[in-house]
């Protein structure tokens, strides 16, 4: 079981750190913390004070936090109190895992360039809700998931990676669903990877991916990686 908020066997005073922000059962947060990163994840926070992925949290030794946006009067209320707690942490980058709340420009822009999101759908192409189930009524062949940095634009920003999969004529929402959140449990500890490696280099709106060392664990599977 990691130790002292640690999700990789990595301990280096070095390491960079991360905070999670969940709404739910928190599976991408699971895969990330999962796969052993040379990152430090300094807390999960959740909007949500029953969301099922604080627990996980807790039972690997991570500090786990809720900051219920049902008790703030306006959404830029509940983005500062979420900035404040986030701050006390001092995070090299935010990193987005299911957490199904629209944030404001200020909050946006308070933390550009170092907040990163998952998105059901090979973006620009179904942003907002229900991706699955427009993707199978416009009849798509290939359908998938996107790593990018977030924007003030909902579900729009520079692009680290993106894992595409077969729409199969049988498909229905959760088939797909299923199919694409696989490919979403693999790029996103990936793109983190990367990250932690200084291989991510945002550079005039698009994402650039250092070369890795030997043995490094990019996999040819993983579909329309940023170059």
């Amino acid at each position: 079981m990691p130790r002292d908020g640690y999700n990789g066997a990595m301990e280096s005073i070095a390491a960079k750190t991360i905070v999670i922000l969940i709404s739910g059962r928190g599976s991408n947060m699971q895969a990330i913390v999962e796969a052993r990163l040379p990152l430090r994840v300094a807390a999960v926070i959740s909007n949500r004070p029953d969301a099922a992925g604080l627990a996980y949290a807790r039972e690997h030794g991570l500090v786990a936090e809720a900051i219920d946006h049902r008790e703030f009067s306006s959404r830029d209320d509940f983005d500062a109190a979420l900035a404040a707690a986030i701050d006390r942490h001092r995070p090299d980058l935010l990193v987005l895992a299911g957490f199904m709340r629209i944030l404001g420009d200020a909050f946006v822009g308070r933390f550009a360039g170092r907040m990163i999101n998952i998105h059901p759908s090979l973006l620009p192409v179904f942003p907002g809700l229900h991706t699955h189930r427009r993707a199978l009524a416009e009849g798509v062949k290939v359908h998938g998931a996107t790593v990018h940095f977030v924007t003030p634009s909902l579900d729009h920003g520079p692009i680290v990676i993106q894992a595409a999969v077969p729409v199969l004529p049988d498909d229905d929402e959760a088939t797909l669903a299923e199919r694409v959140l696989e490919q979403e449990h693999r790029i996103y500890p990936l793109a983190l990877r990367w990250f932690a490696e200084d291989r991510l280099v945002l550079d005039g709106g698009r994402v650039r991916i250092k070369p890795g060392h030997a043995g490094s664990r990019d996999s040819a599977q993983l579909l329309m990686a940023a170059s």
